[in-house]
């Protein structure tokens, strides 16, 4: 199968020895045959250009929908506090409590004030009943019956005023004992126990885990078109959440020229909590983009890339850049084009690779 050349005078390649074409064609006929035998072996996709909702990302802080600063509404020395920062406080619970003493003192006295104007009265009407049955008789002036009449209805008011100062005594005392508005953490104690509190005078900082919404600011190109119920999703890491509900600002602010937003969603899930750094994104616009499976892609040191499998079943690493993720798959920015045919299994498709080159 080994010929010599036999042209020594002009061939400068005199003594060396040549492989017949036929064998060469027959030894890159099998290497073909070979190297597509294996690439059969692969499990492979075909990369298609699909519709997906372009994305503007804004940056974005959870907050808490319901959080609050409890006040004095009384004044009085703090007697008791039950709960200290970072307690969970049941709804209804009693946060602390001042002492009462002046205040009980007032409720005694507004009864106290009632009960004397509710006896007055009853003295008022039945006087103006006598006048009103003797001047029915004609044997008094009707100044006497006028003059019954008016002081019977003055009683009345002075016994709707003690009554309404009872309930305000009553409330007075009431308000020496807080209770917390809702199911909440308290982050935050504003007194110690013996402090003399005022009216208005912060006593606990708290908010509620069970709603959450996330705040942000989207610039004014981007307002309008939010306002037509534009779907969003909330980013946090790998998870990804879709907005239930968006509320947006009618007002940009002066400096930024930007919109606030706020953006709802089923917090039940678990896994926010206020203060948490995250993203929304906002799809804006309809795009053809090439979403690769995130098993197929490669991830060597600071390159990313696929095996892309050839038509006549050679194997090649091809280096791509990725961007976003849609559920299981990545969207190829760059590398790829629509209808070229990636390895599925990476490490297997390298094997391959080595052996057939």
């Amino acid at each position: 199968m080994v010929r010599k050349i036999l042209d020594g005078k002009t061939n400068p390649y005199q003594n060396k020895y040549l492989l017949p074409a036929g064998f060469c064609l027959m030894l890159t006929l099998n290497v073909s045959l070979g190297t597509a035998a294996y690439a059969q072996e692969l499990d492979t996709l075909v990369v298609e250009s699909q519709s997906q909702s372009r994305e503007i990302i804004v940056d974005g802080v959870v907050e808490a929908v319901n959080q609050a600063t409890v006040s004095a509404q009384t004044s009085g020395r703090i007697q008791i506090i039950n709960y200290d920062v970072n307690d969970f406080v049941p709804k209804g619970s009693v946060i602390m409590s001042f002492r009462d003493t002046q205040q009980q003192a007032d409720v005694t006295a507004a009864q106290a004030a009632f009960e004397e104007t509710q006896a007055r009265l009853a003295e008022a009407q039945s006087e103006y009943q006598r006048v009103q049955d003797v001047f029915q008789k004609q044997l008094v002036a009707k100044s006497a019956l006028e003059k019954a009449e008016a002081d019977y209805k003055a009683a009345q008011q002075k016994t709707t005023a003690a009554e309404a100062k009872v309930k305000q005594a009553q409330e007075e005392l009431q308000h020496t004992v807080v209770h917390a508005p809702y199911d909440g953490i308290l982050i935050k104690r504003h007194v110690e126990v013996g402090e003399l509190a005022k009216i208005g005078q912060p006593l606990v900082s708290g908010f509620s885990l069970d709603k959450l919404r996330i705040t942000a600011y989207v610039p004014q190109f981007l307002a309008q078109s939010l306002r037509k119920e534009t779907p969003a999703r909330i980013i946090l890491g790998e998870r990804s959440m879709p907005v239930t509900a968006l509320t947006i600002y009618p007002f940009a602010d002066a400096q930024t020229h930007s919109f606030q937003v706020r953006a709802y969603f089923n917090s039940k899930e678990g896994g926010f909590y206020p203060g948490m750094f995250t993203k929304i994104a906002f799809a804006v616009a309809d795009q053809q983009v090439l979403l690769a499976p995130a098993q197929a892609i490669v991830y060597r040191s600071e390159v990313t890339g696929v095996y892309v499998v050839a038509d006549d079943g050679s194997i090649h690493f091809r280096q791509v850049r990725v961007g976003s993720r849609a559920d299981d798959k990545l969207r190829i920015l760059s590398g790829l084009t629509a209808g070229e045919k990636i390895a599925l299994d990476p490490i297997k498709a390298g094997i391959l690779r080595k052996e057939t080159n």
